[in-house]
């Protein structure tokens, strides 16, 4: 499985404040709604502090998504290892993480999703894009990687359509179009793998 996650160098208790403080302004109101100034105030520290611990909001922003990032693999970690030995039931881990996270974690939808929508076009050198697809990457490795532990034919294909799933109840988490969209989404995929074993 690649797409390794970046190594995050410890936080001082300055920058610790300043991204604690930025995680929750950014997931609820959204990046371009707040400014540095209310970051600052909302940690207790100074602007100067922020620029001299992260060097832009640019930079915080990606900081933000990659300890969001590093929270999530952990608790996909813990889930896939209550089911080690490969087959359908651990590929489905990824799903029951999703279900046991999003509630405290993600009510307003994905964070990478949600961040990508508020910047260009992903090619105007924008920091945050390549954080978001790097994100995404590792997700389809992961599912890719258990469907190819289980012996599953056409694993990247099989990949593929869980992850779109997976992402469509995410954005429809966020939606709130209707409730329980991870069960759902497990439940169709529990069907597609279980096709799959069958051949």
């Amino acid at each position: 499985m690649t797409t390794p996650a970046p190594v995050l160098e410890p936080l001082t208790p300055g920058a610790r404040r300043l991204l604690d403080a930025a995680s929750v302004l950014f997931y609820e109101r959204g990046i371009h709604a707040v400014g540095v100034d209310v970051i600052a105030e909302a940690a207790g520290v100074t602007k100067k502090t922020l620029y001299d611990r992260f060097g832009s909001k640019e930079a915080l922003v990606v900081s933000y998504l990659q300890h969001r990032d590093e929270r999530w693999r952990a608790h996909v970690a813990v889930h896939l290892a209550r089911v080690p030995e490969p087959g359908v039931d651990r590929i489905l881990m990824i799903f029951d993480a999703a279900i046991s996270w999003s509630d405290d974690n993600s009510p307003k939808g994905c964070s990478a999703i949600n961040a990508r929508a508020e910047i260009g076009d992903g090619h105007d050198g924008h920091p945050v894009f390549p954080e978001v697809s790097r994100q995404k990457t590792w997700l389809l490795d992961q599912f890719a990687g258990l469907c190819t532990e289980a012996g599953m034919s056409s694993p990247d294909d099989l990949a593929r359509q869980l992850m779109l799933l997976y992402e469509g109840a995410i954005v429809t988490v966020g939606m709130e179009t209707f409730a329980h969209p991870f069960e759902l989404a497990r439940s169709v995929s529990r069907s597609l793998l279980e096709a799959a074993v069958r051949g």
